[in-house]
């Protein structure tokens, strides 16, 4: 090799080891924080000359005219006739708004499509105040750059900023198969962006831009398309984004404290008090002679010989955790608030505005003081999360079907758990997902999971002499929506077409096996586990 060659490529080798490491930049509060990809390097004042293309940040803009001028526009078709369907549905099928801004399909927000003319718009976004670029429609479109500074203070005030937040925790939800809301729970309402390279028009750049939990607005950008960002930064992310109290409020939650047990009276400072509401510390005294002291801060009403509590939703849920388990271990905590929350979607009856449900042994537990501010903390981390896919119950040391076992989770959040890992064993056919979308992605196959439990049973003699087979002890037989049978190891559920044919069982044994035979070589091989399939199924 020359020389002058070798000299090249000691070159390069810097500069390609700089690209690679190339760190992630987010914008927040004022400050621009650079992240490598576990942990915050570097923070300063966010600089009012850093830019950012806009990629599909563009579309924010567009539902925000939508939800604020109460438009009607019809859902977006898919016919087959153009490449950019791939993010709005498949052939035949059709795209809402919501659904619309989570998969960035841009055939819908297209202005054309919706009939927004450049002039209305101008207007509309003048009253605002908007920026130049904002005013001008045309130049509302990915390759547009616009200063970071100025793109947070428009989301800092855009309309329908409160349904988006909520909207775009689905984002966070499908992104890197639900390891990126493993590892960053509730707290991210974004939308994701990504465009050519500034000096490389070959390679990408990407990120997110919108909300935390608590409003405010966030950019970030970074080398590679907005799912590598978030799959590669997720936990360098949880490292930096807090997790504010006041959580977004939610639907109200009236709870009829003490349900089970009558009340004789509620005094204060040596006086029984009347109806209404109540503001300080309290004695509850009841029938059965029993006597408790409470504090309340407005949110307690005496009404008659009831005791009512008027609650935001996430103090519901810090109350219960305060008062069936407590906020540590963290990721068991976590795992009981969004079950607590679940519970409570599942279950209240409605009152008016308001979700109505009892404290009691039968229903959860309430504490009768504000919450505290370690249980507050986890119900703002998982704030909106809730399962979809199976009813939720839980108890304090009983595993079972759908139900969660708080000393086992603490088990196993001390174990190393995490707290979806913890939600997905107690709940084996449930999906993360959100309050007001509840959307499981496993479909549950009961009559194929039955039959693939009994059949094992009898499989077990044969199977146990395998070398390699480890018998699973929780698993989710879902309905496959198209494509061939697959399992999804991670989330230990396997994905069929149903158990009615031959060929279905097949499926279901041959799928089965690859997860029994994950940790051994004999998992890979297609050929044994067909072979083995077939011998269990027909011999």
């Amino acid at each position: 090799m020359s020389r002058p060659l070798v000299w090249l490529l000691l070159c390069l080798v810097p500069a390609l080891a700089t690209a690679q490491d190339e760190p992630l930049r987010l914008a927040y509060k004022g400050e621009l924080l650079s992240l490598n990809r576990t942990q915050l390097i570097n923070r300063e004042p966010l600089p009012a000359t850093l830019q950012t293309p806009l990629g599909s940040l563009w579309k924010l803009f567009v539902y925000a005219w939508l939800a604020d001028t109460g438009a009607r526009e019809p859902a977006y078709e898919c016919r087959g006739q153009s490449k950019e369907e791939v993010y709005c549905c498949s052939a035949g099928g059709k795209v809402e708004r919501d659904q619309a801004l989570v998969k960035s399909c841009g055939l819908y927000f297209e202005p054309a499509r919706l009939g927004i003319s450049a002039a209305d718009w101008r207007r509309y976004w003048q009253v605002r105040n908007a920026p130049g670029w904002l005013l001008d429609l045309p130049s509302v479109q990915p390759a547009q750059r616009v200063s970071v500074a100025e793109l947070l203070r428009v989301l800092a005030s855009v309309p329908a900023q409160a349904q988006m937040r909520r909207v775009l925790l689905d984002v966070v939800l499908g992104a890197a198969d639900g390891n990126v809301v493993g590892e960053l729970g509730g707290r991210l309402r974004v939308k994701t962006w990504s465009w050519l390279g500034d000096q490389d028009a070959a390679s990408r750049q990407g990120g997110f831009a919108g909300w935390t939990a608590d409003g405010a607005p966030v950019w970030a950008g970074g080398r590679g398309t907005s799912q590598v960002v978030l799959r590669q930064y997720g936990q360098a992310l949880a490292s930096v984004l807090p997790a504010p109290w006041p959580a977004e409020s939610g639907r109200c939650v009236e709870v009829g404290l003490f349900s089970r047990y009558p009340l004789a009276r509620v005094m204060s400072a040596g006086h029984a008090v009347t109806s209404g509401p109540l503001a300080g510390d309290y004695r509850v005294e009841f029938a059965n002679g029993n006597a408790l002291d409470i504090h309340s801060a407005g949110e307690l009403f005496l009404l008659n010989d009831r005791l009512v509590a008027r609650l935001d939703r996430e103090e519901y849920v810090a109350r219960v955790l305060d008062r069936e388990a407590r906020s540590e271990p963290a990721e068991a905590a976590k795992a009981l608030a969004v079950a607590i929350r679940t519970y409570l979607l599942q279950n209240a009856a409605r009152s008016g505005e308001c979700l109505s449900i009892d404290d009691s042994s039968n229903r959860q537990r309430v504490a009768p003081r504000p919450a505290s501010a370690e249980s507050r903390g986890i119900a703002a981390w998982t704030a909106d999360l809730v399962l979809a896919g199976s009813t939720v119950t839980y108890h304090s040391d009983q595993p079972g079907p759908d139900r969660l076992a708080w000393q086992q989770a603490v088990e196993q959040a001390n174990a190393g758990q995490r707290y979806d890992a913890i939600l997905l064993h107690a709940y084996p056919r449930a999906s993360l997902s959100r309050w007001d979308n509840p959307v499981a992605s496993c479909e549950a196959l009961p009559a194929a999971q039955d039959w693939l439990q009994k059949q094992r049973r009898g499989w077990r003699p044969r199977l146990e002499g395998e070398t390699g087979y480890n018998e699973v002890s929780t698993f989710a037989v879902c309905k496959l929506a198209f494509g061939r049978p697959f399992v999804d190891r991670e989330r230990q559920r396997i994905y069929v077409r149903g158990v009615l044919t031959l060929q279905d069982r097949l499926d279901l044994t041959h799928e089965y096996l690859h997860l029994a035979f994950e940790a051994h070589p004999n998992g890979q091989d297609e050929t044994y586990i067909e072979g083995l399939a077939r011998h269990l199924l027909l011999e």
